[in-house]
Formats: C-alpha cells, structure tokens, sequence
C-alpha cells in the first residue's frame, strides 16, 4: 500500500529558477485543527489541575465564601478580626484600580477569604488523609459493622465530595506505612514454618532473630527515611529492580493477557469488530486525559489510587543493556498495526475529530485486503522484542538508531497502542474445552513475532473477530487493565452496535487516507539478531503448556453459603490441590493490592499457612469427622482472609524484606537472612482476576455478558502459576500454567486436581451443586 500523499502538508522541487513550493491546502487544514486540538487538551489540563488542586471545594464554594464575608461586611460584623483592614494597608495606592475605599475593601475582602476558602480546604484534605489512613472496617464482620466504624463511614462521605474526578483524592490518600521489623519477621516465620522440619525452622529462626537485632535497624531507620520523603517507599523500586532491569524475555515471563466475552458473539467480521473496539478505547483515553473517568471506590466510599492509569495509552518499554525505560508521551494520534508480516500506520483523528467505528473499520479492512508481501526481514522483526532484553537492546542500537528503521521503529513507539490483525481463528466453544487453552496460548505468546512485546498493550484481533490483550506489567497491574477493558467491551456491546451484516454503524468516508505501510531497510547482520530472538522466543512458547477451564459446578453463590471468602475458598482448595499434585506444600504467591495507599501496587498473601496444611492434612487422611474437618477449614479461612488484611493495609511481608534487602545493597551490609528470603522460590504463583469494577452494564440482566479472565506463565520452571476468576454466582474460570521441560509440573494434572479439590470441600458442606 502507497504512502498517502494527502498526508503531506506541502513538497517542494528545486528548478533551474529557484525552489518551487506547492502547498497544500487540505494538509494545512488538518494541521491547522490538529493545533486546535492540542490547545484544548492543554486547556483542559489546566482547568482539571486547578479543580483537582483546589478539590473538595469549588468555584461555587469560593464565590459563597466571599459572598458570606462581604454580606457580614455590610451588615458591620467583621468576621476577619481586623485582618481585612490589615490586607488593605499592603495594597498599592495612586491611580490604579485600588484608588476608590470601597475598592480596596473588596480587595481586601476577597483575598481574606480566598486565604479561608484555602485554608479550609487544607483542613478538609488533611482530616480525610486522617480517616482513610483508619482501615478497622477491613477486619470487621460482614454484616457486624461497629457504631465507630459508622460514624466513620459518614465522615468520610462528608467529606469526600460529590464529584470527584479521577485523580481528586491523590494527594488525600495515606503513604504506605513502613511496619516494623519485629511485626514483620514474626508474619515471615509463621508463614514458613509449615514448610520446614523442625531443625530448618530452629536454624532459620535463628538467622532471623540475628538480622532483626543487628543488621535491621540500621536498614530500617534508611527504610523509614524513604517513606517520609517518597511517595511511596516501595513502588518506584517494583517497578526498577522487579521489571525493568528483568533481562529475561518479557514474553511468557513477564506479560500476561486478556480474554473478551466468551459467551457471546457481537460479529464474526474482524475489521468491523476492531473498529468499535479502537473507537471505544480512544474515547477511554480521552476521559482519562479529562479526568471524566470516576475513581475507584472500596464499599463505595474508600477511593484506591489512580496512579498506575496515567501510562495506560502512549507507552512503550524501551529495551537497555542493563535496565529498561518506561516512554510515556503525553498524545498520539495513531496506532500501529501488524498484518500477515506487515507494519502499518493508521491515524485515529481526522482533523480535530476522532473516526468513527466505521471510518476505522475501512482503515483495517484495506489493510486486510493488502496483497503486498513483507520486506526482507519484516515479517519476524517483532521476534526482538520477544527475546533477550539486552540483546534487543543492542540491536536496536546497531540496526533501528538512524534512517527509516528508526523512523518506523519511532512509529511504532510513539503509537497509542499496538494492533494486531491475526489470521488464525480462536473462541471457548463449551463442547470442546480445548479451545479455551489454545485460545489463551494465540494470546500470551501467538507465533513470537506477532505481538510487540513492548507497548503498554496489544490489541488482538482475531479472523473471527474475537479478541484478546497482551499487556506489558511494569507500567500497571491487572485491575488496571481490567478497568479498561470492561469499559471497552461494554462500550462495544451495549452503546456502539454492529448492522445485521456484522458491520459498524453508519457509512465510510472513503476520501480518508489509507493506511501507511512502515519502511524498513533489515541487513543480513539485523535478519540474524531476528532469528536469534525467535528461536529464544520460539522455545520459551512451546515448552509453555496451557491448560484453561471452567469449573461449571458452583461459582460465587454456592461458596457464600458455606459462609466463607470467595477467594479464601479457592485458594485452600489451590493447597489441596497443590498437595496431592506433589505430595508436599509449597511457598505460595497470592497477589493483593495496596491501592488504599497513594502509589500503591501489590503486595504478597502467603498462602500456604499452618492453619490450611492442616486441614489439607486432614483431607488426605480421610479419618476425620466432617465436622472436624469444617472446623478446620473455617480456621484457615479466617487465617487467609487475615492475612489478605494485612497485605492490603500495608502490612505484609515481602514488600518490606523487599525494600530492606535493596538498602542492604546500597549500603554493602550482607545479610544472609535477606538472601535466602530474596532467594526463596514461588512454585505456587496465584491471582484472581477483578471483575465488575465499573457499572456498564447489570451482570444480572445480562448473565452470559462474561469474560474468562486472563492468564499468565508459571513463575518457577519446577511450579504453577494459576490465574482464576469467579465469574458470577455459578461458574469460575482457571488458567494453569507449566513448564513441559518440568518432569515434576503437569498443568492438566494440576487442573483436574483443583476440580476435585473444589468439589471435595463444597462437600463437607452438603450443599447442592450444579451439573457440570
């Protein structure tokens, strides 16, 4: 496909007489609006910065102000105490606008009570830090909410405000709180000991004891210095240490997806389904860049940090030799797609305007119907970023820093998101579960060079029009992701609408400019770094055994009625599970977030504790009375459900031995403790995917409206990782993953275990289930 002419604003040729300038009228309209746009957004952004500097109040809230001390003015009360008389001596005199009394007193007036309207807001923002730093009503009895925990709920609603945008309470949230040492090494060995003999308990106890008297004051007092100066004493060093400076391919390791609805079927016809779809994340993004987008509330009331949202669009994970860098732009205006080994260039705005879902759907229908073949070494280019970091990182030095490699790589870079046109089909078809599993392997790795690895997103767009995300983890966490994508899909289904024949809604312009393709220029030396990435790439993908399912029985509404946590359910049953998959328990990884806390990502649940191995124990015997057995099962429930508290509230265990170890480095103090727990490895890596977080649509009214959730790969080569959501009241969906070049791990196996361990615990509770 040609390179659209129109896009040029104006060329010029050098003749025998002087430079010939040809401009174009059209062209310079378009940038002409363009500029227009970008002064908006700018507006925008200054309008929002100034509602949420000034948040709780208003514009409204200052003029009352003022009216109320110019009114107690007028009636002789003076409500300043003399202040207003002091602030007018400081006013210029003469011949300006302050030359008249009265001028001065209303002056001097306003800025009193701009000064109070200031101050109360300070106050305002302060007393709500105080009361969402308070999180008792975490560990309360659902249903058992104490009279101060009520008053609280009221304060805090108080003064919450009534429209908040989305960054309106960030800098009302509490900083994480650093626990203290003892706290933490006394959580860290209960959360050991279940998986070691007495002598290893003895001799880790011991080194632990050691650290926490020696070694951890002095990394403790740096720890605490940090967080009075950072905004969050963890984040900023997740993200360097945990994925930037990962040289591992990101692929598999790193990444995970995004499954759509599984239930239902919108379109078979990929271009329309794309065109909604890229149409919906783009006007996303624009309630993002105005803030229109509400904040997340826990119980409604307690707003979760936002942050991770601002690099959601316009993101890219720049490869280095030793450590990546996150690039995140500010706008643009295009997205980059992949076609059958073809790069194209695709502009989202026509002008100043947005394309509508059918302008979109024409732009990705020409692509499809391209017939020109890939350049020498296109095809496999992506293969790059699914490799080695630092050996994508000299390449793109060497082959990608100048000429129309780097123009292209640019493009691709620079892009919103990254989209790709694949030509297998994939969909759950219930009768054949298999099909949930390839179609969850087409999304974590697809072929190795037909997903840029590195863009915060790519969208995936299959011949059938079902799709998928691959996302990159270092700029967010799953809920993030999650948060976009139901508002997508709802976008899609319920506001947006496809014709009776499976396309967007309304007519093309087919004046638009075509697509562009990408121009490379791939030496023979760059086409063997490729092939190198891909056969690293290619091995990692096929030694990845995928095993997807949906556990038909119960879901959400059965576990309620054994009168236990949802997810304190599935995770003692992932014990069980686990136990008779080995014959042994494992250190377990369950991730919770700390989005109560500004900047706050995740922190880790152990999962594996005394009080769940001993009722893991008591289900293998088989000698135990059911009642015993409920009994024990209750105790490690209240056990996890504690523990999950804890980690929300900034008190857990890892993020802080985390943190006290990189001190430990910088100041070159060795610390056998913190090695072995740095070194300690998660054979059982567990999350559940957030569902529901936005009300786009009623799950009840709409039952089948059900995505299956996501997945990722197994942490450890010799473990699981098992990602799983509760879908609604009667079905759960799990995604297993394992390493076939482990002779210990089996991710079918382990599938079949969870199954089985589900269903054994719902019967000790005698309660009815489903069919399957």
């Amino acid at each position: 496909m040609a390179e659209a002419h129109q896009a040029v604003a104006f060329q010029f040729t050098v003749t025998p007489d002087g430079v010939d300038f040809r401009l174009s009228r059209e062209a310079l309209k378009h940038i002409y609006l363009s500029g227009i746009n970008s002064w908006k957004k700018r507006l925008i952004r200054i309008k929002n910065g100034i509602l949420r500097g000034v948040y709780p109040g208003s514009p409204t809230s200052w003029l009352v102000v003022v009216m109320a001390t110019v009114g107690s003015s007028y009636c002789n009360v003076d409500v300043s105490m003399g202040l207003v008389c002091d602030i007018q001596k400081y006013l210029p005199e003469g011949y300006g606008p302050y030359r008249t009394p009265q001028t001065r007193a209303l002056v001097g007036m306003a800025i009193f009570s701009t000064g109070v309207w200031l101050l109360g807001i300070f106050f305002f923002r302060q007393t709500l830090k105080l009361l969402l730093s308070y999180h008792g009503w975490l560990f309360e009895m659902h249903g058992r909410t104490s009279r101060f925990t009520k008053v609280w709920a009221i304060c805090v609603r108080l003064l919450s405000g009534r429209r908040p945008m989305l960054y309106s309470f960030q800098t009302s949230l509490p900083k994480l709180p650093v626990p203290k040492v003892s706290a933490t090494i006394q959580r860290y060995l209960e959360s050991v000991r279940p998986l070691l003999n007495d002598e290893e308990y003895y001799r880790k106890e011991k080194l632990a004891k050691e650290f926490q008297e020696k070694t951890a004051p002095r990394l403790q007092k740096y720890l605490i210095l940090k967080s009075w100066w950072a905004t969050n004493y963890v984040s900023d060093w997740w993200e360097e240490y945990i994925y930037l400076r990962g040289r591992n391919p990101l692929m598999v390791n790193s990444n995970y997806y995004v499954m759509d609805f599984v239930f239902t079927k919108n379109t078979d016809v990929q271009a329309a389904r794309l065109g909604n779809i890229v149409h919906a994340m783009i006007t996303y993004r624009r309630k993002l860049d105005r803030e229109q987008i509400k904040p997340v509330m826990a119980l409604g009331i307690v707003p979760m940090c936002s942050y991770q949202m601002e690099r959601m669009f316009n993101t890219t994970r720049i490869p280095g030799k030793e450590t990546d860098v996150l690039q995140h732009l500010a706008e643009s205006r295009h997205v980059a797609v992949y076609h059958r080994g073809r790069f194209y260039k695709v502009w989202l705005y026509d002008g100043s305007s947005l394309l509508k879902p059918r302008d979109l759907e024409l732009q990705f229908q020409r692509i499809l119907d391209d017939p020109s073949p890939p350049q020498p070494g296109e095809e496999r280019l992506a293969a790059l970023t699914a490799g080695g970091r630092a050996e994508w990182a000299q390449a793109r030095q060497s082959f990608f820093s100048s000429g129309k490699n780097k123009v292209s790589l640019d493009t691709i870079e620079r892009a919103a998101f990254f989209v790709t046109l694949d030509e297998e089909s994939h969909r759950y078809d219930p009768e054949d579960e298999a099909s949930l599993s390839l179609y969850g392997k087409a999304l974590l790795h697809g072929n190795c060079y037909n997903r840029w690895f590195d863009k915060s997103f790519t969208l995936i767009a299959f011949k059938n029009g079902q799709l998928g995300l691959n996302t990159e983890h270092s700029w967010a966490d799953a809920p993030i992701v999650g948060h976009l994508w139901e508002f997508v899909l709802g976008t899609d289904t319920f506001h947006l609408g496809y014709s009776d024949t499976g396309h967007c809604l309304g007519q093309p312009n087919l004046l638009l400019a075509p697509p562009q393709r990408l121009q490379w220029d791939i030496p023979e030396k760059c086409q063997a770094a490729i092939d190198s990435s891909y056969q690293v790439a290619r091995a990692l993908a096929e030694d990845v055994e995928l095993y997807c399912f949906q556990f038909l029985p119960f879901g959400k509404g059965l576990i309620k009625k054994c009168r236990t946590s949802p997810d304190a359910f599935v995770q003692i049953a992932l014990q069980l599970a686990y136990f008779r998959d080995r014959g042994k328990f494992c250190l377990t990884y369950e991730a919770s977030m700390t989005r109560m806390f500004r900047e706050g990502r995740t922190e880790t649940v152990r999962s594996c504790t005394s009080e769940s191995t001993a009722f893991v124990q008591a289900m293998v015997e088989g000698t135990h009375k059911k009642a015993d057995l409920q009994n024990l099962f209750r105790k490690a429930s209240e056990k996890h459900q504690n523990m999950y508290r804890l980690a929300m509230t900034g008190n857990g265990i890892d993020r802080h031995l985390f943190c006290l170890y990189l001190v430990s480095k910088y100041l070159g103090v060795s610390s056998p403790f913190l090695a072995e727990v740095l070194s300690e490895p998660w054979r059982l890596s567990t999350s559940q995917s957030a569902q529901f977080q936005i009300g786009m649509f009623d799950p009840k009214k709409y039952p089948n409206h059900l995505g299956a959730g996501g997945g990722f790969g197994p942490v450890a080569d010799d473990g699981y990782g098992v990602s799983y959501m509760i879908a609604g009241e009667n079905t759960i969906f799990f995604h297993v993953s394992s390493m076939f070049s482990s002779s210990e791990t089996n991710a079918q196996r382990f599938g079949n275990h969870i199954r089985q361990a589900l269903l054994d615990i719902a019967d000790l509770f005698q309660v009815p289930k489903a069919d399957s």
